[in-house]
């Protein structure tokens, strides 16, 4: 089954999303934004506390635990994540999974350590990438260091220290809504095998259509075409049976 995922990036305690990483606005409540989800026949849903890691701090625990009260529905949770210890009180406050990203660039180790301890299942290589130069770079910092990892590179080692799936997001295709990064995602589909969840781009129902004609796509994550009910959950799951495209009705 393809997977639907809507995502919330929260900041200050809210809901917001730009483009392209940048020109932030807010957006609504997180617990009532994850509750209408929920609701709408969403598969999963991804929690980012995207300035976590930028301020240097842990992740939002009250808040990830308000937002388990309201879904019955797998929660992954990013941002913030460098130690097992963060990890553990994350999972502890509801997580199903979580997503790591700059932990693991700071600290290589991380995602082998994390799914010996807590099972490759839960844990996830979130990846921030972009187009520099001919190659895919891995980038930090919500998308403003650029780390010179090779992002492909990356994902296979991630799959090698036993990770259970990746979050790759298109910088480049964020928030733009002219569809999925189609040649970075394949790109790094031909070299895993674990699940990839696919992010940044999706603008329209043809855009998740696209992306799961592509080798590898597992689920199809976005944030502002849900947000803003441009797309909604249960007609694009419809628009995609239709087409043949086995999804969770």
């Amino acid at each position: 089954m393809k997977r639907i995922i809507p995502c919330m990036d929260v900041r200050g305690g809210r809901v917001v999303k730009g483009v392209n990483f940048e020109g932030i606005r807010d957006v609504e409540d997180p617990v009532e934004l994850a509750a209408f989800y929920d609701k709408s026949g969403a598969d999963e849903l991804v929690f980012y506390d995207i300035m976590a890691s930028v301020e240097g701090r842990e992740p939002f625990y009250e808040l990830i635990k308000q937002v388990r009260k309201v879904v019955s529905i797998p929660l992954m949770v990013g941002g913030g994540m460098g130690t097992l210890q963060e990890i553990e009180r994350v999972l502890d406050c509801g997580a199903d999974k979580v997503s790591i990203n700059s932990g693991a660039v700071k600290d290589r180790t991380l995602i082998q350590n994390a799914a010996t301890r807590f099972e490759g299942r839960r844990i996830a290589l979130a990846l921030d990438a972009k187009l520099v130069g001919d190659a895919f770079h891995v980038f930090t910092g919500g998308g403003r260091d650029d780390t010179g990892i090779d992002a492909v590179e990356w994902a296979v080692k991630a799959q090698a220290d036993g990770a259970g799936e990746l979050v790759i997001n298109s910088i480049d295709a964020d928030g733009v809504k002219g569809g999925y990064d189609l040649p970075m995602l394949s790109a790094i589909a031909e070299k895993v095998k674990i699940p990839i969840i696919a992010s940044g781009g999706a603008g329209c129902m043809e855009h998740f259509a696209e992306l799961f004609a592509h080798e590898g796509m597992d689920a199809g994550l976005a944030a502002s075409v849900f947000h803003f009910r441009e797309v909604q959950i249960m007609p694009l799951k419809r628009f995609l049976a239709e087409r043949g495209i086995p999804v969770n009705l």
